[in-house]
């Protein structure tokens, strides 16, 4: 278990380490209506022998034992609907799932192998793929022009990009990493990175439970950002956003952090006298859960793409707030195989269905995490002649006659 690695606690506890049995005797998860709307909001409750609502009665009645065993622990993808929807406001997503993980750690219950070894590899190496810190900046070495390394240079800048772990080393998210580094620079933007001290912000770890590992990372990640100078954070990975947003201010660290499609859409108007190439093409927006159901940030994405001349933009039937989650959050990235072992199917799988249904040759997202997810789901679903994924940076970038060789 990746907490043990860690070894034992300081004496400043972590604010969200909570005794889940405690927890679920407290007044607000007490005032739970058994009403069942979590699990049957829950994209996966039908899979689960414990849905939200079952696991805090079974936990009131002193049932945790059955509860810690079963695979329903770790199905929880974090899309936040269960919590988006609670008529009594109970925060299912952000509180119950994570103590019940944490419980499940304490008591020696393991998470799925794969689950593990990316959490081991963000304790180990700073991120879940395992590469090597001095490789944080590989995916910048086919720029035509240097970014400015703040580990190296350090300086005061406007905006502070955290690039964060699949931009920084999974090679399909590089060439979007690449993509938007070029745009900043055509904006006239300046900006600067973190390097090789860039670490994981860890929003998966506190979902999963592991709140060892994500107090390290707070605490770390904190005393970093806070010896730099600049006015924006910002992001292209919304689950960083959630982080920054949701977990870290409860430490006491607060940061303006923003993700790139709103920052991009407050300056469409110096964008858009770029975007001088026409696209033909008919396109539909995933909205993620981190920046979308949680963060709000529902126009953005779409006012950049209805700016790209060209461009028919068309809704799926589930968007913004009731749109289906692509199954990659909480852990989610290390937990296909389980949860479709244990009775459920991939929802990337289910999206790219949705979104072919549109009649769009293009589904757009704004997650690193989704564009392999979707692309591979696009493979087994056999609609490789129909629908093809692209961030929204791509986008812009052709439009902007913006390429891997080019400005």
């Amino acid at each position: 278990m990746v907490t043990n690695a860690i070894g034992k606690r300081g004496s400043n506890v972590s604010p969200f380490v909570v005794d889940f049995e405690e927890m679920v005797q407290s007044d607000d998860f007490l005032g739970c209506l058994q009403c069942g709307l979590c699990g049957g909001s829950c994209p996966l409750g039908y899979a689960m022998e414990f849905t939200p609502r079952k696991v805090i009665l079974h936990s009131r009645a002193g049932r945790t034992a059955r509860v810690l065993s079963n695979a329903s622990v770790w199905m929880c993808v974090s899309c936040y609907t269960c919590s988006t929807r609670c008529p009594k406001g109970i925060e299912i997503a952000h509180s119950l799932w994570p103590a019940l993980r944490d419980k499940a750690l304490q008591d020696g219950f393991q998470p799925p192998a794969e689950l593990h070894k990316a959490l081991q590899n963000i304790y180990t190496y700073g991120n879940s793929l395992g590469e090597s810190p001095k490789k944080r900046l590989g995916w910048a070495k086919a720029l035509d022009r240097p970014l400015l390394d703040l580990s190296k240079t350090p300086r005061p800048v406007d905006v502070l990009w955290i690039v964060e772990c699949y931009p920084s080393y999974y090679p399909r998210n590089q060439i979007v990493a690449r993509l938007f580094a070029k745009i900043l620079n055509l904006l006239g933007i300046d900006w600067g990175v973190l390097g090789t001290r860039e670490r994981c912000l860890g929003d998966c770890t506190q979902l999963c439970g592991e709140e060892g590992l994500f107090e390290m990372l707070v605490e770390d990640n904190t005393m970093l950002l806070k010896s730099y100078e600049f006015q924006t954070l910002l992001v292209i990975d919304p689950h960083a956003l959630l982080a920054l947003r949701q977990f870290y201010p409860v430490y006491g660290t607060s940061f303006q952090a923003q993700h790139y499609t709103t920052y991009l859409a407050d300056r469409l108007e110096l964008l858009k006298p770029m975007l001088i190439n026409k696209l033909d093409a008919k396109v539909t927006y995933h909205d993620n859960c981190c920046a979308g159901r949680v963060c709000k940030c529902f126009e953005p994405p779409r006012k950049l793409l209805q700016a790209i001349p060209g461009i028919e933009f068309v809704e799926m039937d589930r968007n913004r707030e009731t749109a289906l989650c692509c199954g990659g959050g909480g852990g989610g990235m290390w937990l296909d195989s389980y949860i479709t072992e244990h009775g459920g199917h991939r929802l990337s799988d289910e999206r790219i269905r949705e979104a072919a249904a549109t009649g769009a040759n293009i589904l757009t997202v704004s997650c690193p995490y989704e564009l392999s997810r979707f692309e591979d789901s696009i493979k087994t679903t056999g609609l490789e002649t129909q629908i093809k994924v692209r961030d929204i940076l791509e986008l812009l970038a052709e439009s902007m006659a913006i390429n891997e060789r080019g400005q």
